[in-house]
C-alpha cells in the first residue's frame, strides 16, 4: 500500500484536490493502521482524564496487543473488572492520567490488573456530534 503526503491549507478554495489523480487507488485504513490484525482490537474512549496526550471522550482507539509497552507509554487495561485507557508508569506501579484532575491510580496486590495492549492509533470523528462552535 501507498500512502501519499498530500498537505491540506484549508484557507484555499475553488482549486480541484491534488489527490485527484489518486481517485483510482483504493484506500484502506485497515491496512493503514492495524499491524497485526489478529492482536488488535478497537476501543471506544470515554471521559476527560486522556485530553492532555489528545484522546478525548468518543475517539476510536486501536490497541494492539502484540506491542511490548514501556513506562511512558498510553496502555489499554483491565483494572478491577473497567477498562481504562492510561498511562503506564510500571516502575512505580501506577497508571497516570494526561489530566492535572485526575490523580495517579497504583496498582496494588489487592487490585485484578490485565494490561490488555499499547495504544497505536488515536481516531477522531469531526461531525454534527463534535462542538466546534468554540472557535466561531
Amino acid at each position: 500500500m501507498q500512502v501519499l503526503p498530500i498537505y491540506c491549507d484549508c484557507g484555499i478554495t475553488g482549486f480541484e484536490s491534488p489527490a485527484a489523480e489518486y481517485r483510482e487507488m483504493g484506500l484502506s485504513l485497515d491496512e493503514l493502521l492495524i499491524h497485526n490484525p489478529n492482536a488488535t482490537f478497537i476501543g471506544l474512549a470515554s471521559g476527560n482524564s486522556m485530553e492532555g496526550v489528545g484522546i478525548f471522550s468518543g475517539d476510536l482507539l486501536i490497541v494492539d496487543r502484540s506491542k511490548n509497552v514501556k513506562d511512558g507509554f498510553v496502555i489499554v487495561a483491565n483494572l478491577n473488572g473497567n477498562f481504562v485507557c492510561k498511562i503506564l508508569d510500571k516502575t512505580n506501579k501506577r497508571l497516570l492520567s494526561a489530566s492535572g484532575d485526575h490523580m495517579p491510580v497504583y496498582i496494588t496486590e489487592n487490585d485484578v490488573f490485565q494490561l490488555e495492549g499499547k495504544v497505536t492509533y488515536n481516531v477522531r470523528r469531526f461531525d454534527e456530534a463534535f462542538n466546534l462552535s468554540v472557535f466561531l
